[in-house]
């Protein structure tokens, strides 16, 4: 009788908390959709390997970094202390608008990014896993556009 009950409590506690990973290609079609191929003339696949190395494809990822003093939202990992309402607001958005899974608000935020001086250079993480990619193409590998 204890075993099942051990069992059940394991599960609960290895159990995402609503959290889930959109797959490679959908993350894709909605950066498609959304604008993003060729905005401000980066390659859709740059987008999509910024969203992998932010966030593994989690639009409601949330991480503090404690180091930083900021918290980052969303697919793009948005910092709050800039971008959102827990700080300058420079996107004029929620948070909590950043975390969800249609990637409106997280398209309209990174869109005011890149237009930026930095542009992509404004994500380190893209400076380091993407900018100088020569196998950026593999991102969008079978995905259907």
């Amino acid at each position: 009788m204890q075993a099942p009950m051990v069992l059940l409590l394991i599960g609960c506690l290895l159990a995402p908390s609503g959290a889930y990973i959109l797959a490679r290609c959908v993350v894709a079609k909605r950066l498609y959709d959304g604008g993003l191929d060729y905005f401000e003339g980066y390659s859709l696949a740059n987008w999509v390997c910024l969203a992998y190395f932010e966030s593994k494809f989690n639009p409601s990822a949330v991480y503090e970094n404690s180091q930083g003093g900021y918290t980052g939202f969303g697919l793009f990992q948005f910092r709050d202390s800039e971008w959102c309402d827990h700080g300058r607001n420079l996107c004029s958005v929620s948070c909590s608008a950043l975390l969800k899974p249609d990637l409106k608000a997280t398209i309209q935020c990174a869109k005011k990014i890149v237009q930026g001086k930095q542009g992509m250079g404004a994500w380190p993480t893209w400076s380091r896993h993407c900018q100088l990619s020569d196998t950026l193409d593999r991102w969008l590998d079978g995905c259907k556009l």
